[in-house]
């Protein structure tokens, strides 16, 4: 092979190379974008837990909650499923009208987090019998499940004055 042939076969291989080292590997697909649906989702369980609180089933409220969620009140964060339980029992046991608007939910891109905010308004009697009203600010952290279910993952709120 000539001189001259061996530095034409050199020159196109080093471009050949040159060109495939100088590509960008191909991105992986985004994920599909199911932001809409878990807000949906998230809203409809919002109600789904004022339906289990009025119907006093502890037992599908506490299905809202993941095993590790954290309960965060005034007198101190509640760490667990089985822990959150008795504080939960103790609401449903009162026997409060209980309505909860939804203000808003925001869904990471992700689609594996979202942060729920609103309103509840809790009615029951006082020790006189009388019907008192308070209204809270709520926040709830929720995260989706290998099984694409949502659960609380954080709960807290706060009274307004």
């Amino acid at each position: 092979m000539s001189k001259r042939r061996r530095f034409f076969l050199a020159t196109t291989v080093m471009a050949f190379l040159s060109a495939s080292c100088a590509q960008k590997p191909a991105e992986p697909a985004a994920p599909p974008d199911t932001r809409a649906a878990d807000e949906a989702a998230i809203r409809a369980a919002d109600q789904d837990f004022v339906k289990c609180a009025e119907a006093k089933d502890l037992d599908k409220c506490m299905s809202l909650y993941a095993d590790d969620a954290v309960l965060l009140e005034s007198s101190g964060a509640t760490i667990g499923k089985d822990n959150i339980r008795k504080p939960i029992q103790g609401l449903l046991s009162a026997g409060l009208k209980i309505t909860v608007t939804t203000t808003s939910v925001l869904v990471s891109r992700s689609g594996d987090l979202a942060l729920d905010q609103g309103a509840v308004q809790v009615t029951g009697t006082d020790k006189k019998g009388k019907p008192q009203t308070s209204t809270s600010q709520y926040a709830l952290t929720w995260k989706k499940m290998p099984d694409g279910s949502w659960k609380i993952a954080a709960d807290t709120s706060a009274p307004l004055k």
